[in-house]
């Protein structure tokens, strides 16, 4: 049987832990030549040592003079997926403005500059192959649904699916795909560490997971299938479209 992604080169920021990290292995595992990057050097390291063939490289993703220079660097894409995102914790009595440049920053201002730096490449490879992907993390806390003390980082996920869907509305002609993934509550490094800065820990946790009606915390593995789909020409018919892997929270 064929691997879904064999042949393709695919680009993941936020690679070096969490959903990121899951999905560089398994886009990997699918044939795809991997090129996974972080700002942290030791996680980048651990998931190289977890699979030798995937490429990794430090990137800022607030760093537009970085960006641009590993585009110029790299061969032209077949996917990327804009995985780098920040959780902003309060109200909006709590959002400073420094807190509010943050989120947007690393939220959506990044996604901005990664699709303005690959997109070429990305043209150029889907006039070869006929199709080339982009994939935006986004959140089920954004237009689709609002949750409590989530309003910098609702704001944000919704603008990522405004940007979404500009993009695949301006490119879908030109054989690009642009999709946004909205997770649910994802049982990753960063919610633990939400967790485990929240005055109760453990009423942390059982508030999370009491919000999903399946009763539990989705695993990165239930998310990495829904990216590896997005990515692959097994979507071939689906752009402009944010979709849900949240266990059915927005029932």
């Amino acid at each position: 049987m064929a691997m879904r992604l064999d042949g393709k080169t695919i680009l993941i920021t936020a690679a070096g832990q969490g959903i990121g990290r899951a999905s560089a292995l398994a886009c990997a595992g699918e044939g795809a030549r991997v090129i996974a990057t972080d700002v942290n050097a030791e996680a980048l390291a651990a998931l190289a040592a977890e699979n030798s063939a995937i490429e990794t490289r430090i990137l800022d993703v607030t760093n537009g003079a970085d960006i641009t220079a590993m585009a110029q660097d790299l061969p032209d894409l077949d996917g990327l997926f804009n995985c780098a995102g920040f959780v902003h914790h309060g109200t909006i009595l709590d959002v400073s403005d420094e807190d509010w440049a943050f989120s947007m920053n690393l939220n959506v201002t990044s996604m901005v500059r990664m699709c303005k730096a690959f997109l070429p490449g990305l043209l150029r490879q889907a006039e070869v192959t006929g199709a080339a992907s982009v994939l935006n993390m986004a959140s089920m806390a954004s237009s689709i649904k609002g949750f409590p003390m989530r309003t910098a980082y609702g704001a944000t996920k919704a603008a990522v699916i405004g940007l979404t869907k500009g993009i695949a509305a301006d490119f879908v002609t030109k054989g690009i795909r642009c999709n946004a993934l909205c997770p649910g509550t994802v049982d990753t490094p960063s919610l633990r560490g939400r967790i485990a800065a929240a005055d109760d820990p453990v009423q942390a946790e059982k508030d999370f997971i009491a919000r999903q009606p399946m009763g539990r915390l989705a695993r990165v593995s239930d998310v990495t299938p829904m990216v590896v789909y997005l990515l692959s020409d097994d979507s071939r018919f689906v752009s402009g479209q944010a979709l849900l892997v949240d266990g059915g929270v927005t029932i």
